[in-house]
């Protein structure tokens, strides 16, 4: 217990002090999750907006996919993307392997499915006569878009966040395809897992409380949003 206890209060002189070392680590993290969800909600929203309205030979075969790959584990994601951008791979001469685009390329490939399928709940939760009414009234495609996902942005909102909170607690990715280089490559999970493979848990127990922290303010500025709008 006091082995825990000294590790708190030295993890919290560490926060108190805003250690360089720690807040290198917390921005690559921030910055990294950051595009990966934006690059991936890019993607994903359009697409589960399309699912969602459109009838189609394998619609049901697609989500079902999309649905299967919401468990997609984050080794198997790296060992993939590895296979193309390592010396040998496809990609290779871009000198991809072990930067922060790699990382980013490996998140937006795990978050897409999440993105999207819940898009294409949230959207589908709409009730159909918003569309009619719109198109009836004179609305033309784009304006009738966007009335439905006014409608739906709480849920597609919901669907960010999700997205956003596994990218930044995932570490298969980032130490398979970032290579944990220090001041470089190293977010929160994976120098934690580097403090404890060292059997040094001040830093890690530091960085768990920065993750927590951040997920913890995600989700509370999302439930003010939510909070606001039904006001």
């Amino acid at each position: 217990m006091e082995f825990l206890t000294d590790s708190f209060m030295s993890a919290f002189v560490l926060l108190w002090g805003l250690d360089q070392e720690l807040l290198q680590i917390v921005y690559v993290s921030l910055k990294v999750s950051s595009i990966s969800t934006l690059i991936a909600s890019m993607i994903g929203i359009p697409a589960g907006f399309f699912i969602a309205f459109r009838e189609f030979r394998g619609k049901r075969l697609l989500i079902t996919v999309l649905n299967t790959l919401l468990a997609l584990p984050t080794v198997v994601v790296g060992l993939f993307v590895y296979a193309f951008i390592s010396r040998r791979g496809i990609f290779g001469p871009w000198d991809l392997l072990y930067t922060q685009k790699a990382i980013v390329i490996g998140q937006v490939i795990l978050i897409i499915p999440i993105v999207t399928t819940f898009t294409i709940s949230a959207i589908s939760r709409i009730d159909e006569r918003y569309r009619k009414t719109a198109m009836t009234l004179g609305a033309n495609a784009l304006q009738t878009a966007w009335l439905i996902i006014r409608e739906a942005r709480f849920g597609i909102v919901a669907a960010v966040v999700a997205a956003f909170g596994r990218v930044i607690a995932e570490v298969g990715i980032s130490m398979m395809l970032g290579g944990n280089a220090k001041g470089f490559t190293r977010t929160m999970t994976t120098a934690m897992a580097l403090e404890y493979d060292k059997g040094e848990f001040v830093l890690g127990v530091a960085l768990g409380i920065v993750l927590l922290a951040v997920s913890f303010g995600v989700n509370l500025c999302f439930n003010f949003m939510q909070g606001k709008a039904r006001v």
